[in-house]
């Protein structure tokens, strides 16, 4: 009787399923969709700065499995869908399919008409950190999914949600795979089980519509651009929540003459997805004495059409001596770059008295672009140490171009490391001190990471941290 009953549940989603795709648009030829898949295979073959990474028999065995694939697929959904699993396979999360805008619309995640529910991923599981707040009794905050249409969740993101991901890093991988276990077309189905903190089991069967009701809990709220909160010590505390937006330096200037009062000092990044390299640094020029900050050395793929034509034939040993030979060798297996620069390079501009004390700069999985590009400016300073999780791990120069029906596709042309080689992409900039975060934590609203700042910096000077050459500019008096 219980496998009856599953089966009829797996019966009713998957027919449920089927139909919300039928609501899909349906415009593209086979033809278009074969020209859509190659031109991104294209692109990629002819742009993407880490091919040599890539198994390229693998790579080529893919495309040609994939061109009888997305031929069948019944509608434009469906044929999106397949890109993504094709682009997912060069694990880099600055190289994405994008889906047209008709059919995004449609897509729905955290929406499921009378529910409503956000996950993430914590422990390795997928928690319901937030939800409507009607349900919030119901489903509360801390339960973990732990099977979706019969099958474990594990199985379930395996199977449905992680080969559709383009990700340069395992972890991110893991946390997009939770934020999007339930993502898909208006009328999807899903049939649930979930733990409750307590360990009460619960079954519970969704149906992607839009929510009505707007409020949450925990209520859902956008960050400040900035915020300054202080801790007891003289702590002060101060969120850079994004560097995509100019207006975060005025911000931060005008905040100073508080922070002049500071004998120590935490920079939140955790929630910073980055933006302009500039902002960020016009940041750091306050909280350093340097007068010049390294960030990343790039490069790029250099493609020369003759040399890869002369280096048919020729071996690594051929290379020898010969500068010439080295250069068709490379262009003909993808692997001759371009240094752009040697390393980015930021003259400090602050023009009033610096804030240096002992810092600590918090950071995380949601830590990306440009507010890496802030750590490695800030890679050598003395006074600074990162404390949470490994950062984003993903950055470059991404190309992008249309695709068939109105979606598109970027593909990454440019690598960043630090001025000495050090790689962070796929790896992410990893913090001095580890902070795991807990569902226990989390249902706690213990935040962690800044309780380990603050008891790291109490009692903390420049001189007994070993920075006694590091002082403070004189301030003025006004």
């Amino acid at each position: 009787m219980k496998f009856s009953k599953t089966l009829s549940l797996l019966v009713a989603a998957a027919s449920l399923c089927m139909h919300a795709h039928a609501q899909m648009p349906n415009t593209l030829k086979p033809e278009e969709k074969v020209y859509g898949l190659s031109k991104f295979w294209q692109e990629v073959n002819y742009n993407f700065v880490y091919l040599s990474k890539v198994n390229r028999t693998a790579w080529d065995s893919l495309y040609t499995a994939m061109i009888p694939t997305v031929q069948k697929t019944s509608n434009d959904y469906e044929y999106y869908r397949e890109l993504q699993r094709f682009c997912a396979f060069l694990n880099d999360g600055h190289t994405n399919i994008y889906m047209p805008p008709v059919i995004g619309n449609q897509v729905l995640n955290t929406m499921f008409g009378n529910y409503r529910l956000f996950i993430q991923n914590i422990d390795g599981r997928a928690i319901i950190t937030r939800t409507n707040l009607s349900k919030k009794d119901e489903i509360p905050v801390g339960s973990e999914i732990i099977e979706v249409n019969g099958m474990s969740t594990h199985n379930y993101m395996a199977k449905n949600v992680r080969p559709y991901i383009a990700s340069s890093t395992r972890y991110v991988l893991d946390d997009q795979a939770a934020s999007n276990l339930l993502q898909g077309p208006t009328g999807t189905t899903y049939a649930l089980k979930i733990k409750t903190p307590k360990g009460a089991v619960k079954s519970l069967q969704l149906i992607h519509a839009k929510t009505e009701e707007k409020e949450t809990y925990p209520a859902l709220t956008e960050p400040d651009l900035l915020n300054l909160k202080w801790y007891p010590n003289q702590v002060a505390y101060v969120a850079l929540n994004s560097f995509g937006d100019k207006k975060i330096d005025s911000l931060f200037i005008q905040k100073l003459p508080e922070l002049y009062k500071a004998k120590a000092l935490i920079i939140d990044l955790r929630n910073n997805g980055g933006g302009s390299t500039g902002i960020g640094a016009a940041i750091l020029d306050y909280l350093t004495n340097d007068k010049t900050f390294y960030g990343s050395k790039m490069v790029s793929r250099l493609h020369v059409p003759s040399f890869k034509a002369w280096g048919v034939g020729l071996t690594p040993k051929d290379t020898v001596n010969s500068a010439w030979a080295s250069k068709a060798y490379l262009n003909n297996h993808d692997e001759r770059y371009e240094l752009i620069t040697a390393s980015t390079i930021h003259v400090n501009t602050a023009k009033a008295p610096k804030v240096i004390v002992p810092t600590a700069v918090l950071i995380g999985h949601n830590t990306a672009s440009a507010a890496e590009d802030f750590l490695i400016f800030a890679d050598k300073q003395q006074h600074m140490i990162k404390i949470g999780q490994n950062t984003f791990g993903s950055t470059g120069q991404p190309y992008n171009f249309d695709l068939p029906g109105g979606g598109g596709a970027r593909v990454c042309t440019k690598k960043d490391t630090y001025p000495d080689g050090r790689e962070f992409v796929g790896y992410g900039i990893k913090p001095d001190i580890e902070v795991l975060p807990t569902v226990k934590d989390f249902v706690q609203n213990n935040d962690a990471a800044l309780n380990k700042a603050l008891a790291f910096l109490k009692g903390k000077s420049l001189q007994n941290i070993g920075v006694s050459k590091l002082q403070p500019m004189p301030r003025s008096s006004k």
